[in-house]
């Protein structure tokens, strides 16, 4: 009987001390996504003081250390470095006013940084604490730019090489390829309404998930990506219905992008992440309608949970969570979804 007794009372007590655990363990947050891409989400990241305001939240970028960089316009301090866990570890930069475009260098062991702003009409190349290398203003020497104001850079993207290419989304809608010195060696596309020309160009990256790389370019007014090769002959078109997709990300063998609601866009079907497999279909959307496909073809995706208000881009670190930042969302500062 006693020891009948003894088990009885054992029990009670870690029954008492799972409930103690469970009321003072920390929220986990809501899961979102669609098959088997799932992420848990947590509001609360990178929520700072008023000692590190945020205005736009425009682009976030991992470096090799694992911190996560964000940029923001607000030239109180326009880079704030987070670890994973949200904590801030640094901040610089007071010159970019219209910082828009974040794009990240690894070479020879040392990482760089490219920053586009849109006020100032120039693409900077710095190092990773923000010593300004190498300043690039508007392309004259193409012949298509007669001022500097045509020239809007939104979006870069770096070869390992150093050569890089700048996309004018906000401008002309060019997309000037350069060598490692700044020194133009191509440009395509522009306005128009051929399949080779794009409205919007808001983002660009290297397409690395295929044994030969090609160029993905935003085409968001369009509700697009357009695939191009290294020197810009056009490939072919993603369609995207109801997206408004900003920069294209890749990360292992998945594209990803952030889905804005803008007035001046489509705003049926916004508001979301979009995540795409290799074979460039969409296989979850986070906030958004689940993917659906008919006879081949994607239908209007939307967006579903009020999770977002502009969101403007994700960052993908290197546990497969997944950081985004938003424009004109009342200074918001980054979420952070953790696969699970």
């Amino acid at each position: 009987m006693q020891r009948r007794k003894f088990i009885q009372q054992s029990s009670l007590a870690a029954g008492s001390l799972f409930i103690m655990k469970d009321l003072f363990a920390k929220p986990q947050g809501d899961i979102f996504g669609h098959n088997g891409m799932q992420y848990r989400f947590d509001k609360n990241w990178g929520v700072l003081t008023e000692k590190n305001p945020v205005k736009d939240c425009h682009e976030m970028v991992q470096d090799s250390k694992g911190n996560i960089l964000l940029l923001t316009n607000e030239t109180q301090n326009n880079i704030l470095v987070y670890d994973k866990s949200g904590k801030l570890l640094n901040s610089w930069g007071h010159e970019f006013p219209g910082a828009h475009g974040l794009t990240i260098l690894k070479q020879n062991g040392e990482d760089f940084l490219f920053i586009t702003d849109t006020d100032k009409h120039q693409v900077y190349k710095t190092t990773i604490d923000g010593k300004i290398l190498m300043t690039i203003d508007y392309p004259a020497e193409t012949g298509v730019y007669a001022k500097k104001e045509a020239f809007v850079p939104t979006e870069t993207t770096v070869l390992p090489n150093g050569e890089f290419y700048i996309a004018d989304g906000y401008g002309s809608q060019y997309i000037i390829h350069y060598d490692a010195n700044g020194k133009i060696i191509n440009y395509f596309g522009g306005r128009g309404e051929g399949v080779e020309h794009l409205d919007n160009a808001h983002g660009i990256v290297v397409d690395t998930r295929k044994k030969e790389k090609t160029l993905l370019v935003t085409d968001r007014t369009r509700n697009c990506f357009k695939r191009f090769t290294m020197e810009g002959k056009f490939i072919e078109v993603i369609a995207l219905p109801g997206a408004c997709v900003c920069r294209p990300v890749i990360n292992g063998n998945h594209l990803y992008a952030a889905v804005l609601r803008s007035p001046d866009l489509n705003t049926d079907a916004s508001g979301f992440i979009t995540i795409l497999d290799k074979h460039n279909k969409v296989v979850s959307n986070i906030g958004g309608t689940k993917p659906e496909y008919v006879d081949g073809k994607l239908q209007t995706m939307k967006q579903a949970e009020k999770i977002f208000v502009h969101p403007h881009d994700v960052c993908v670190d290197d546990d497969q969570s997944i950081y985004v930042a938003q424009w004109n969302s009342s200074k918001v500062y980054p979420y952070k979804f953790t696969r699970v």
